[in-house]
């Protein structure tokens, strides 16, 4: 069984919401990535998203543009975030990580690789915010043979849409929480609810909700009518206000720790 269909399973059997963070993968560096997974395994993550860095991005917010371009200038690619992910396993993490990735990268990598890379290195699922369902035969087929899930992304606008993209999905449909990029909210999307309804009505498998959810009383909000949250810019803003510390090895202790401390507040 895909690790992510065995967290939805074990955390629907205990009530629970699955606590799904999204970092850059590379940023501020490889080392500090890995540190960082193992820190929100500790702080209660049950799924983590690797974002592969993109200097062209279509969905994401300045906060993650800042973390896009810091991992960049390191030559991060999406090799380095797929090696990472097998790091992070040989050091003994056990959360299914998921790769939040452009069609780019994946083209340039060509199909065959990418998926041969992708079930060698233990990545359950994929999130390819710009390949629109009606484009995704191939990928799906494709990840389908693999064991890998296919994350599609559903948005309010979605509208005649949300039947078709939510009964393709496998592993989880990330429904999005707001109209526009990623960032942090105080307010979402008004008809948020309904629109989850919606979802869940076509959705044979869970539904997870992201997109400027950047506080506990927001995760708890969701948490009741979700089966997982997924926090990104918050999460990111938090590592890109701790490099100072991560950059110097007599304080770095601290600066993973308030990552940690940040995120089991988030969860709660």
């Amino acid at each position: 069984m895909n690790r992510i269909d065995q967290t939805f399973a074990s955390l629907k059997q205990q009530n629970k919401t699955a606590m799904i963070p999204y970092l850059t993968v590379g940023d501020p560096d490889v080392k500090s990535t890995l540190d960082i997974i193992h820190e929100l395994e500790i702080a209660g993550a049950d799924i983590i998203e690797l974002g592969v860095p993109y200097s062209d991005p279509l969905a994401d917010g300045p906060v993650i543009q800042r973390a896009s371009e810091r991992a960049l200038k390191s030559k991060v690619t999406i090799r380095t975030c797929m090696e990472t992910a097998r790091l992070a396993r040989e050091r003994g993490s056990k959360l299914p990580f998921i790769l939040f990735t452009y069609y780019n990268p994946v083209l340039q990598t060509g199909l065959d690789v990418f998926f041969e890379e992708v079930v060698r290195h233990d990545i359950s699922g994929l999130i390819i915010p710009d390949l629109p369902v009606e484009e995704s035969e191939e990928v799906r087929k494709r990840a389908h043979a693999a064991g890998v899930h296919l994350i599609p992304l559903v948005a309010p606008t979605s509208h005649e849409r949300i039947a078709s993209i939510a009964s393709e999905a496998t592993g989880f449909v990330y429904c999005v929480s707001s109209l526009g990029v990623t960032g942090e909210r105080t307010d979402f999307y008004a008809g948020v609810e309904s629109f989850l309804e919606t979802v869940r009505q076509y959705s044979s498998v869970p539904i997870a909700i992201g997109f400027g959810i950047s506080s506990s009383e927001q995760v708890a909000r969701f948490s009741k009518i979700c089966d997982g949250v997924v926090v990104g810019s918050a999460i990111v803003r938090q590592i890109e206000s701790t490099i100072p510390l991560l950059e110097k090895e007599e304080t770095r202790q601290q600066g993973l720790l308030q990552i940690r401390e940040f995120v089991a507040q988030l969860k709660g």
